[in-house]
């Protein structure tokens, strides 16, 4: 795969939206994963969440939009500008026939569906706004980002569940390469903690139930784990070719150089017990990188903190890289501030990059008593000092949908 560069990034999380803070917080594992406060959560069988504190003061988004857009988009928007400025890219002097948005999500912005429903069965149609139609939709984001810059590019919404923003920057990537875009924001967006999604996401079976202590909820890989905690958030990068990085002089986080999927076709929700489909899609992302299994310096996990997921991720990875796979570390960092579902992939590309930018290999939180079946080096609980030159993240989807990309520091 043609290298990709990454040049700039947007960041709206629980840890943080400045990337110093949301660094910091990161390297330290800070939990920020807390009892959800917003509306009464306390019947839900898990109500533990990470929630954005901080969105208001980094936004200028009108209050006229914020009337007619979910917070999923509000929260994109926000991270779109950070990335641009981040980026140094002045978008009023762009072709923008020539800018793509590739973003991706898992169930869309439901707070204002949610809202807007339960005025429709009190009030009837009338009370329900014209804008319910273009706020929930899991394009509404793209939608947003065009018409505030005017993008007019090749551009694409993903829906994958937990794959979701993966898939979609890696799909941009391959749009610059094809050079159907003269550059991208890519990434994902999800704002699950509202009243019907939270009830959505508990029907699945997958979220932990430790209600009191939600610092230590979410714990991947650990023998006590009962499933994830879930995260409102976004991430958006901006993706160049190199041919235009060199023209504009631009910095380059980390470069695109691989990416492979697929699908094991089992079962509606719970991925193959054999790991196969996700160690090939590992092989097809380091065979398009041309890489062998000992050039990874890190591995970014997908951590869902179930049984079953957690424990054919470390079987995908041994049978992928053979006798090297103890010899990575690998993390999974969304354990700090819970799973962000279909915008996961963003985060954990962001992470990675920084974790290149600053030879640390983040740690997997509230890992205290290992399960036998996962034996790589998570970096239990604290950071770990490390070269990265080469990094793979890991996602994957309900049903079986697998996605690694692999990134390069730049040199």
């Amino acid at each position: 795969m043609e290298k990709i560069a990454i040049t700039g990034i947007g960041i709206i999380s629980p840890s943080g939206i400045d990337k110093r803070v949301f660094w910091s917080n990161i390297k330290h594992g800070r939990s920020a994963v807390e009892k959800i406060s917003r509306f009464d959560a306390s019947k839900y069988e898990s109500h533990v969440a990470g929630h954005v504190h901080e969105l208001e003061a980094y936004s200028d988004v009108s209050s006229r939009l914020l009337k007619k857009i979910d917070v999923f988009s509000h929260m994109a928007l926000v991270a779109s500008e950070l990335s641009l400025k981040d980026a140094k890219i002045d978008i009023t002097q762009e072709n923008l026939d020539r800018v793509g948005i590739f973003t991706g999500n898992a169930i869309g912005g439901w707070l204002y569906a949610e809202t807007e429903l339960r005025d429709m069965y009190i009030e009837g149609r009338e009370g329900v706004s014209p804008f319910m139609a273009s706020a929930w939709f899991p394009a509404a984001p793209q939608g947003q980002i065009s018409i505030r810059y005017g993008i007019k590019g090749m551009s694409k919404t993903v829906v994958s569940d937990r794959a979701s923003s993966l898939m979609a920057i890696a799909y941009g990537a391959k749009t610059l390469i094809r050079e159907k875009d003269d550059f991208i924001l890519a990434g994902g967006m999800e704002a699950p903690v509202t009243p019907y999604a939270l009830l959505c996401c508990n029907t699945s079976g997958q979220l932990t139930r430790r209600n009191d202590t939600p610092g230590t909820a979410y714990r991947p890989f650990d023998k006590t784990r009962d499933g994830y905690a879930i995260a409102e958030g976004a991430g958006i990068l901006i993706l160049e070719p190199h041919k235009r990085v060199k023209s504009r002089n631009a910095h380059v986080y980390a470069n695109i150089i691989g990416y492979g999927t697929t699908t094991d076709g089992i079962d509606r929700i719970e991925p193959a017990k054999d790991g196969i489909e996700l160690a090939n899609a590992i092989k097809i992302a380091l065979n398009d990188a041309k890489l062998a299994p000992k050039d990874i310096d890190y591995i970014c996990l997908d951590g869902a903190g179930t049984q079953i997921g957690d424990i054919t991720e470390t079987l995908a990875i041994k049978k992928a890289f053979d006798g090297y796979a103890k010899k990575i570390p690998t993390s999974a960092p969304k354990s700090i501030f819970g799973n962000m579902l279909g915008a996961s992939g963003a985060l954990d590309v962001i992470i990675a990059i920084l974790a290149m930018e600053n030879s640390i290999v983040p740690p997997t939180i509230n890992l205290n008593n290992p399960d036998p079946a996962c034996d790589l080096d998570y970096c239990a609980n604290k950071f770990q000092a490390k070269e990265i030159k080469n990094a793979l993240v890991i996602n994957r989807g309900r049903g079986g949908i697998n996605c690694v990309l692999v990134l390069q520091k730049n040199n």
